[in-house]
């Protein structure tokens, strides 16, 4: 089984190409709900999770689904994770660890990759430049090549991280700020007079966290939003902001 979060795709694709290889399930938690059974492993059956890195961290939704899951048989399962992000991770792989911990599940092996930037919601931080996507798309393809064997032979205690050079004032710090602050919807807003009332907005929040009503986007202000983007990049005509913090910024998402 490989539990995984997208908003942007980046992780969803690299899911897929380790789901390919394995042929083992792909499960998007955003729709698994509230389950209350156990999971059943196959004989042989490795158990993967994959997510984006929000703040130097696993994000929030990722660490209460991995506290509320269970397994009839976890003993003896191949168990490993692969986080994706634009730079470093920091310490995001070690809290996961201490979370896998609590439901009685070690991890054997830890990849992270680096992907186009995708976050714009500080005023520094844009999409990467065409030709810098490119490259990190080609790196990331060929690094994915080398973790999936890793994956596939079930090899136990590698570790490639881009942990960066200050991880634990990174996740620590910095990603307290930006799970207390930055998570939020408030900012979404919609320029009329450029959107059609498509709907590819809301079919992209992997939270389910937008409504259309009379031909607009509505963020419900639930507390569900991921602040991943999704819904920014993905429109056609560009019409969503994120108050000033988008102005004049690029556009990303995989493919």
């Amino acid at each position: 089984m490989i539990f995984y979060l997208s908003g942007t795709g980046n992780t969803r694709w690299a899911a897929s190409v380790i789901a390919e290889h394995t042929g083992e399930e792909l499960i998007d938690i955003t729709k698994a709900g509230d389950r209350q059974t156990p999971y059943t492993l196959a004989e042989g059956e490795r158990i993967g999770f994959c997510f984006p890195v929000h703040g130097w961290r696993p994000p929030v939704i990722f660490r209460t689904f991995v506290k509320h899951l269970r397994f009839t048989n976890p003993q003896g399962h191949y168990c490993y994770a692969l986080c994706t992000a634009g730079d470093d991770i920091g310490e995001t792989i070690k809290i996961l660890k201490k979370d896998l911990d609590s439901v009685g599940l070690k991890l054997d092996s830890a990849f992270s990759l680096i992907m186009p930037e995708s976050y714009v919601g500080l005023p520094f931080m844009d999409v990467d430049t065409p030709e810098k996507e490119k490259m990190k798309k080609e790196k990331a393809a060929a690094d994915l090549a080398r973790h999936v064997k890793t994956i596939t032979e079930r090899e136990r205690g590698v570790e490639e991280l881009a942990t960066g050079r200050w991880p634990r004032i990174n996740s620590r710090l910095l990603g307290g700020v930006f799970t207390n602050c930055l998570i939020t919807d408030k900012p979404f807003r919609v320029t009329t007079d450029k959107c059609i009332g498509c709907g590819i907005c809301a079919a992209s929040c992997p939270t389910d966290n937008i409504e259309m009503t009379d031909g607009r986007p509505q963020w419900k202000h639930d507390g569900t939003c991921l602040t991943c983007f999704s819904c920014y990049h993905h429109c056609p005509n560009h019409a969503i902001e994120y108050g000033r913090r988008t102005k004049n910024k690029g556009q990303y998402f995989f493919k």
